[in-house]
């Protein structure tokens, strides 16, 4: 497996294990990662939120660590990335408004990289309009964006572990799914 150049995009209050794990799980296996958020450089941080499953109606959410951002966003150049990772949380609920970071996802889609996306990721990968006749998992509540954009929302196995894949992209439910979700991205990379 060549190592690749992996793109990350977080914003505050990104599900802290959903950015953390992965971008350990595949430095761990020789990938750079980059990590960048709209209006922050590199040696920045963002927030990040901890969403646990504990029998309520909906994850509770805890207060999570820093996660450093490696890159500056106003300097990603698309073309020269690998792959795209987009972890959950909150934050894709603003980051898809932000039209750079719709763009990049876009390129990214077009130009049939891998795109791995998880839990309210696919809130992004909606509004970027990369969904349409797409099947894509995420957290059940985000459901409904990928129907919106005109996906088809595969139900995640009652554990969340579970891992989707449809040509160049790789999506999952939460969390849970990391070890089948990293997996399946990461044989994607060596394609």
């Amino acid at each position: 497996m060549s190592n690749k150049k992996i793109l990350m995009i977080v914003g505050d209050y990104v599900e802290d294990y959903e950015a953390m794990v992965p971008y350990q799980m595949l430095q761990m296996v020789g990938h750079q990662v980059d990590t960048v958020c709209p209006d922050k450089s590199a040696g920045d941080s963002v927030a990040t939120a901890i969403h646990d499953f504990e029998g309520d109606q909906t994850y509770s959410e805890k207060p999570g660590h820093r996660f450093a951002v490696t890159a500056n966003f106003a300097d990603v150049d698309a073309a020269t990335y690998d792959a795209l990772v987009i972890p959950g949380g909150r934050a894709p609920e603003y980051l898809r408004m932000n039209a750079d970071v719709l763009k990049i996802v876009q390129h990214f889609d077009s130009a049939s990289k891998p795109i791995a996306a998880i839990c309210h990721g696919a809130q992004i990968l909606a509004a970027a309009g990369v969904l349409k006749d797409r099947q894509c998992s995420c957290y059940p509540a985000v459901s409904f964006e990928v129907t919106a954009g005109g996906g088809t929302y595969i139900e995640p196995a009652v554990t969340m572990d579970s891992a989707h894949v449809q040509g160049n992209l790789v999506t999952a439910p939460a969390w849970p799914a990391h070890p089948a979700w990293m997996r399946a991205f990461i044989d994607l990379l060596a394609e």
